[in-house]
């Protein structure tokens, strides 16, 4: 199973923890990029990537919760 299909598979409450997670992840390897100290830069790149797979697939669920009530907004 793809990355994007196990983080579809999670409710948003655990997105927005690894998000959080994530995203304290990344900064600490920008940290260790700063004072030269990282082993693998590639890091940085796989970490960013996760970070927009979450916002995106949040974003998506947030849209899908809309469009609902957009619907009934434009019938009355």
């Amino acid at each position: 199973m793809s990355k994007a299909a196990e983080l579809r598979d999670q409710n948003d409450e655990q997105l927005d923890l690894l998000l959080k997670e994530t995203q304290q992840h990344l900064f600490r390897l920008r940290l260790q990029s700063e004072t030269e100290r990282l082993e693998a830069p590639s890091e940085i790149i796989k970490a960013r990537r996760e970070v927009a797979r979450i916002k995106t697939i949040l974003r998506l669920r947030e849209i899908e919760r809309q469009k609902p009530a957009a619907s009934v907004a434009a019938k009355s």
